[in-house]
C-alpha cells in the first residue's frame, strides 16, 4: 500500500506543473526536517546542528563558508503555519502568474526572488547599526513568493481575487498592502524576513520592467539550469540515418531572420496582452475557446 502511495505521488509530481512541483518540494523538505527533528530528540540532539548548513546566515563569514545556503534556504520551512501560509500564497498567485507567463519564467523568478531576498537580508544586517549584534538564520520561500506576487500584480494590476470578509480585491492593492506591511516591519522581531520580502518585491518589479522592454530576466538562469540538467542526463546512443529527400528539402529552407523573429514574438505578445485585457474587463469566463487555447499554449512556453 505504501509503495502504491509513493508511486502515485511520484506520478503526480512528474505530470504536475512547475507550480505543483515547487509545492511538493517545499512540503517534502518540511516533512523531512520535522521527522529528522523527532529522531534527533530521541537521542537528545538538537536540529540546530544542521540548520546553519541549509538556512541563510546573516554573518558574512558563515555565508562565505556556506554559500549554497543562498539557494537552499528558500525551500526550508520548520513551522507548520509558516509553510501553510507560504504554500497557499504560492498556489493562489502562481496560478494567476501562469496565465501571463510560462513555467520557465516561474522557475527563474522563484530562484531570482529568493536570491535577491537573501542578499538584501545579508546586506541589511551588516550595514544598518540597528542590527549590530543581532545575528541569525533565515529560512522560507517568502521572498521568492513575493517576487511572483509583485510581478503578477504589475502585469495584471486590475485582476481581482475574492478574499474572505473583503470580497473582490485587485492584485495591485494586495501587492501595495503587502509591501507596506513589510516596510513597517523591518525593525520587528522578524525584521530579517521582512527585509528579504522587500528584496523579492524589488526583483519582481525589475522582472516586469525588463519584460515590458522585451527582455526576459530569467532567461540566463534558465539556460544555466538547462545546461546542468542536460549535463546530468545520460547521453543517448547516436544512430546514423541517411536523410531523406524531404528532410534535405526542409534543411535547405531559409531560417527565420532576426527581424522576422522579433515581429512574430511581438504579434504573439500583443495577442496575449489583448486576452489579458479581456480578462481584466470581463473576467476569465468571457474568453472564447480559442483565447483559452492561446493562453494555455503561451503558459507552456
Amino acid at each position: 500500500m505504501a509503495a502504491s502511495i509513493f508511486d502515485n505521488l511520484k506520478q503526480q509530481f512528474n505530470r504536475g506543473s512547475i507550480l505543483l512541483k515547487f509545492i511538493y518540494i517545499n512540503v517534502a523538505i518540511f516533512l523531512l526536517l520535522r521527522l529528522t527533528g523527532v529522531v534527533f530528540l530521541l537521542f537528545n540532539l538538537d536540529l540546530s546542528v544542521i540548520l546553519p548548513y541549509i538556512e541563510m546566515p546573516s554573518e558574512p563569514y558563515e555565508f562565505i563558508t556556506h554559500p549554497w545556503t543562498l539557494l537552499t534556504y528558500m525551500f526550508v520551512h520548520y513551522d507548520v503555519w509558516h509553510i501553510l501560509f507560504n504554500m497557499l500564497w504560492l498556489y493562489w498567485f502562481g496560478q494567476i502568474f501562469l496565465m501571463a507567463f510560462g513555467e520557465k519564467q516561474m522557475v527563474g523568478l522563484y530562484l531570482w526572488g529568493g536570491i535577491a531576498g537573501g542578499l538584501l537580508y545579508l546586506l541589511a544586517y551588516n550595514l544598518f547599526p540597528y542590527f549590530e549584534g543581532k545575528q541569525g538564520l533565515m529560512c522560507g520561500a517568502s521572498a521568492s513568493i513575493i517576487a511572483i506576487v509583485v510581478a503578477t500584480a504589475f502585469r495584471m494590476p486590475d485582476y481581482k481575487i475574492n478574499l474572505l470578509f473583503l470580497g473582490a480585491i485587485s492584485l495591485k492593492y494586495i501587492a501595495i498592502v503587502t509591501i507596506l506591511i513589510d516596510l513597517l516591519s523591518v525593525t520587528s522581531a522578524n525584521g530579517g524576513g521582512h527585509i528579504a520580502h522587500l528584496g523579492g518585491a524589488l526583483l519582481g518589479y525589475w522582472f516586469i520592467v525588463r519584460w515590458e522592454k522585451g527582455k526576459d530576466l530569467t532567461a540566463p538562469l534558465n539556460r544555466l539550469i538547462d545546461r546542468l540538467v542536460t549535463a546530468c542526463k545520460p547521453r543517448p546512443r547516436i544512430r546514423v540515418k541517411r536523410p531523406s529527400a524531404r528532410a534535405n528539402y526542409r534543411a535547405s529552407t531559409r531560417p527565420e531572420t532576426d527581424m522576422e523573429y522579433r515581429a512574430r514574438k511581438k504579434r504573439e505578445s500583443d495577442e496575449i496582452d489583448a486576452i489579458l485585457d479581456k480578462i481584466k474587463q470581463s473576467g476569465y469566463t468571457s474568453l472564447t475557446a480559442e483565447d483559452k487555447k492561446r493562453l494555455f499554449e503561451a503558459g507552456k512556453k
